[in-house]
Parts: C-alpha cells; structure tokens; sequence
C-alpha cells in the first residue's frame, strides 16, 4: 500500500505541474496578444486597423476564458490529499483495475510512472463517473468491457 502511496504523490505532482504549465502557457500567449495589441494601435490606419484590433481583443477574451478555467483546473487539484488514502473511489483515488490504472483527479491524460501506465482523469469523465463509490473486489460493465477493480489507493 505504501508504494502505491507513493505512486499517488507522484501523479499529484505531475498534475499539479501540468496545470502550472497551462496557466504559465495561457498568461504568456495573453502577454503577447496584449503586446501585439498595442503594436497594432500604432502601426495602422482605417478597416485594416479595426479588423486586427477586433481580432486582437477576440484572442485575449479566449485567452481569459482559458485563464480561467486553468486556474479552476489547479484549484480542483489542489482540494486533492495525496497522502489519504481510500477505500473507496472518489477523487484523489488510485484505482488498479484488471484493464488499467487510473488516478481521478484531472483530465491529464496517460502518465508514465516506472514503466507503469496511468490514467489521470476528471472525476467527471465517464469512467471515473463510473467507477466512482465503488470499493475494491467490485465490478462494473464500461463501454461492454468488464471492469473489476483489484486495489484502491
């Protein structure tokens, strides 16, 4: 149990660390659009400066958009104990199933920790939905494959 412990703090980081990323990616594409927004200012004249400055302030409203939902991104994560361990599923759980392993936590993807393959997961995807409240031993039916759950962490 203590390795898997330990296998849960190291997806944790490596969550954290990709909403770090996307938040520092999003602040620097805003910085940039922002400079280039005032470039635009001075350089131009008449519907050819409307258009870019119009298309300069859509980009740093999608880029705000996106600022916000990293950041909602890293709060979720940050609400998560990787220490706790559980008994049952529920976000922060490390679940080992006989068709693979996944960490409900965010929605990162495939992460590859010695050699091992896990799948970082919303607590609102489908499988973790799923899975959620279910307890070691237990079964469940996901897209007409059997699940069965060998250990929770």
């Amino acid at each position: 149990m203590n390795s898997q412990i330990a296998v849960k703090i190291q997806l944790y980081t490596k969550c954290v660390e990709f909403a770090d990323q996307r938040i520092n990616n999003i602040q620097s594409a805003l910085a940039t659009a922002s400079e280039s927004g005032n470039d635009e200012t001075k350089s131009s004249a008449g519907d050819k400066h409307e258009t870019g400055r119009a298309m300069m302030q859509l980009e740093q409203e999608n880029n705000s958009a996106q600022l916000s939902e990293a950041l909602e991104l890293k709060k979720k994560i940050l609400k998560i104990n990787p220490n706790q361990p559980s008994s049952i599923i529920k976000p922060g759980s490390l679940v080992i199933t006989n068709r693979g392993a996944f960490y409900i936590a965010i929605s990162v993807g495939k992460i590859q920790i010695g050699g091992v393959v896990y799948y970082a997961v919303s607590p609102v995807s489908p499988i973790a939905i799923k899975l959620m409240g279910m307890s070691a031993h237990q079964e469940t039916d996901f897209n007409g494959q059997l699940f069965k759950i060998i250990s929770i962490a």
